[in-house]
Parts: structure tokens; C-alpha cells; sequence
């Protein structure tokens, strides 16, 4: 198999439209077997310089998820033999990490870490690296992500949300005593970071702390946040704890919150955790607004209907 000469006959090296180009990649599914495909698609992500292209044949060799691609998405991730605007091929870097993710190649992490820890690197690719390494689940990641979680001389707010979203998937306990620091860390400091306590909480969830009150008591605390939304995390964090103080707690929170869609989901946290008793409770006590009660009277209707269904 030439190697070059279907490169030519896909256009690859001539002045002429990518789209063309491109659907000429398309149509090589239709004469070769996915061994062959690959061999090819390594070979083009090797020689090609055209964004567009690249991207796509990434995407081509993303569906067929062979372990041969990984190193050369490494070094296009990492700019190896690499001439130009580098800027014009950030997106590409980015797909590339998504697609290294995808092959679950642990000796992809040193590369990922590299490029997650070099603070001159765009930030896009820095995200991407962190929800990669996350993806991979290999736990020498943890402890570096942990350091970009609690470096608060970090430009990028955003690549700390990926590291603590990365760290809920890597599910290693290390994380947890970081993570709950930023819970505690003294209110109005942090409202400029409400996204990064949005995912701090949903990786909590994700640890499964059920027997650590310290962790508990920062989900609870959360929930007298002003972000309605980090009191809507804090509610299924809570719920999934399988703390003994988890219904008494969502229950105050049904009652007092002032925020309609944080009952909403204080609500469906109850019925999951108790049942059809918290429905009939809202539905029938004055103690609760009308859109609330609307809401469980629609959930018992539901309830029913899926009863009814079993028992058919």
C-alpha cells in the first residue's frame, strides 16, 4: 500500500478545496478495511498541515480507536516536527486530547500532565488535557490536578472546574480535603468562582464521602449559597451521601429555600430517597406554594401512570 500515492489522489498535498479534499478521506471507508484505514489516517495526521483536514481525519481515527494512532495525536498535541502558526492548530490540539482520552492509554498522562501544567499553553488545550486525564482514570494524575484545583494564582477559573471535574471521575479520596476547602472558604471571596464550586460539589457526589461529616457539613452549608444552582448540586450531592441527616436536611431545605426550582429539586431528592409519603405530603399541606404542590401532584400522576404500567 502506498502510503503517498493515496495522498496525492485525496488532494492532500495540491492547492485545491479542502471540502473536497476532506470527502475524498471520506470515500477511502469505502475501498479499504479498518487496518488499512488506520495505517493511512497516521500517515496523513503525519504530513498534513491544513487544519481542517486534520481535524478531520482525527475524527476518522477516533472512530476506529486503534492504539497505533496514539503517538501521532501526541505529537500533534504536544507540536512535535511542527512548523507555523500554532494558534491555527489550537482546535486541532484539542480535538487531539479528546481523542487520546478516548484510547484509555495510560502512557498518554506524562504528555497530558505537560501540557496541563505549562501556564503559557492556551487554556483550551489545558481543559482539555484535564478532562482527559480524567477520562483515563490513572491516579498519578491526582495529585497534579489537585495542585491546579488550590492554585489560586491560576489565570483560568475554567481549568480549575476541569480539574475538579477530573478529580470527581478519577474517584480518588486524596481530592477530598482540597475540594472541601473551597466550600469552606469564607463567603463572598469566592462569588466570582461559582462555576468552580458548582463542580467541586458535583466531584464530591462523585467520591462517595459518606462517613466524612466534614464533607457533609461543607454540602450542607452550600445549600445557604446564593447560587441557586450550587443549592441545586448541594441537593443531589446530599442525596446520593447516604448520610443519615441527608432527608431531615433536603427537608428544611423544601420548606425554607426561596428559590422555586431549588424546591423542585429538593423535591425529587425527597421522593427518591423516601417515596410517593414526601408527594403527598406537598400535595395536601398549605405549608408549600402552588407551583410546588403542582409539582408533586404531576410526580404522583407519574407515579401512577408507572404502577399502572407494572401492573399490566
Amino acid at each position: 500500500m502506498d502510503l503517498d500515492l493515496i495522498a496525492k489522489e485525496c488532494g492532500l498535498f495540491d492547492e485545491v478545496d479542502v471540502d473536497t479534499v476532506i470527502n475524498n478521506i471520506q470515500n477511502l471507508e469505502q475501498k479499504y478495511e479498518q487496518e488499512d484505514l488506520i495505517k493511512i489516517y497516521i500517515y496523513f495526521l503525519s504530513v498534513s498541515k491544513n487544519p481542517d483536514i486534520l481535524m478531520f481525519t482525527i475524527h476518522c481515527t477516533d472512530k476506529i480507536r486503534d492504539k497505533s494512532s496514539l503517538s501521532p495525536l501526541l505529537d500533534l498535541l504536544l507540536m512535535k516536527n511542527i512548523d507555523g502558526d500554532k494558534d491555527a492548530l489550537i482546535n486541532v490540539r484539542v480535538m487531539c486530547a479528546k481523542a487520546i482520552a478516548n484510547l484509555k492509554d495510560t502512557s498518554a498522562v506524562t504528555p497530558l500532565l505537560y501540557c496541563l501544567n505549562n501556564k503559557d499553553e492556551n487554556y483550551k488545550i489545558r481543559l482539555a488535557c484535564a478532562d482527559a486525564l480524567g477520562r483515563i482514570g490513572d491516579r498519578y494524575a491526582v495529585a497534579p490536578l489537585i495542585e491546579v484545583v488550590k492554585d489560586e494564582d491560576e489565570k483560568s477559573v475554567y481549568l480549575r472546574e476541569s480539574a475538579a471535574s477530573a478529580l470527581g471521575m478519577l474517584g480518588d479520596m486524596r481530592a477530598v480535603d482540597p475540594l472541601v476547602s473551597i466550600l469552606e472558604a469564607q463567603k463572598g471571596i469566592w462569588n466570582k468562582f461559582t462555576f468552580l464550586k458548582e463542580r467541586v460539589i458535583e466531584a464530591l457526589g462523585k467520591l462517595r464521602c459518606d462517613d466524612n461529616e466534614r464533607v457533609f457539613n461543607a454540602l450542607k452549608n452550600s445549600l445557604l449559597d446564593e447560587s441557586p444552582q450550587i443549592r441545586i448540586n448541594a441537593i443531589e450531592a446530599i442525596m446520593d451521601s447516604e448520610n443519615p441527616q441527608a432527608v431531615d436536611t433536603i427537608k428544611t431545605c423544601l420548606v425554607e429555600d426561596n428559590n422555586e426550582e431549588v424546591k423542585k429539586n429538593a423535591l425529587i431528592a425527597l421522593y427518591n430517597l423516601i417515596g410517593r409519603e414526601i408527594l403527598d405530603e406537598v400535595a395536601n399541606s398549605s405549608n408549600y406554594s402552588d407551583s410546588l404542590k403542582m409539582e408533586a401532584v404531576s410526580m404522583i400522576s407519574e407515579y401512577e401512570d408507572e404502577g399502572t404500567d407494572e401492573d399490566v
